[in-house]
């Protein structure tokens, strides 16, 4: 992987959100990248109960500011940064006052979805590639953890599919187990639409559960990792049938030798 960019884009990570398959896997995975010479940048979403303070976030003057269309709406970018101590690894995290401010990150106290999760997925999708070609920085690989940031690759392939910054990134999503019961706003499908996504490109949206959602993340990725021993028997079946590079479930502790060779043997061959 030396000198190899790897963009990662992940709903939650720590140290910043607590430890679960996601948020391990999304730290783990950049810092095997950085450890073998690859070059890295990482974004999630600044959920409103991650702690500023301790963590040491700081808004980055110069790329935030502009305003994101979600819906016929403009929402404001804010971008902040942080660094994860010992690593030499920094963060940058897509902010809204109106979608991340809230202290929690995916439902409400009492374990209901938040009703416009799916435009906060939008604004996020947006926000970190609006903010990468800010950076001019163009990945080799575009690695994609989590459903907050399953719409990546859908907006990257049909939203900004002639930015010529992308246009030789290869795109993997690790699959994960469930993430959320039930589905997101129903109207999701029409605020994608919007941005002028055809319907067909995104069909899988009109009931937005959690498979639809990975199953959108995996139609537009160039290789799908399964990053849970278990997944749905659909989103099962539908990985088992796709036509590209597909990496089986590795344990936390033994990934690293697998995803390095999945990076250079699958995705940039």
């Amino acid at each position: 992987m030396t000198d190899k960019r790897v963009l990662f884009v992940a709903s939650e990570m720590i140290p910043y959100l607590p430890e679960n398959e996601v948020s391990s896997l999304a730290y783990e995975s950049p810092r095997m990248v950085n450890d073998r010479g690859g070059q890295i940048r990482i974004f999630m979403p600044r959920f409103g109960n991650i702690n500023e303070r301790r963590h040491q976030l700081h808004e980055v003057i110069r790329l935030s500011g502009m305003n994101l269309v979600v819906n016929d709406m403009d929402m404001p970018l804010i971008i902040k940064v942080a660094s994860i101590p010992k690593e030499r690894i920094q963060v940058y995290f897509i902010d809204n006052e109106e979608y991340f401010k809230r202290k929690a990150t995916f439902s409400d106290e009492d374990g209901n979805l938040f009703p416009d999760n799916d435009e906060r997925a939008i604004f996020f999708a947006k926000g970190v590639i609006e903010t990468v070609k800010k950076l001019n920085w163009n990945p080799d690989i575009i690695h994609v953890h989590g459903w907050m940031a399953s719409l990546l690759p859908l907006y990257l392939k049909k939203y900004y599919g002639d930015e010529p910054l992308f246009s030789d990134s290869k795109i993997v999503t690790s699959v994960y187990k469930k993430g959320f019961e039930g589905t997101l706003n129903e109207e999701m499908l029409g605020k994608v639409k919007f941005d002028g996504i055809k319907e067909e490109d995104a069909k899988w949206l009109e009931t937005p559960d959690y498979d639809a959602l990975m199953k959108v993340a995996a139609d537009y990725s160039d290789g799908v990792i399964v990053a849970s021993e278990e997944l749905s028997g659909e989103l099962n079946d539908y990985i088992s049938n796709l036509s590209k590079p597909v990496l089986g479930y590795k344990s936390i502790y033994e990934f690293e030798d697998a995803y390095h060779q999945f990076y250079e043997e699958k995705i940039l061959s």
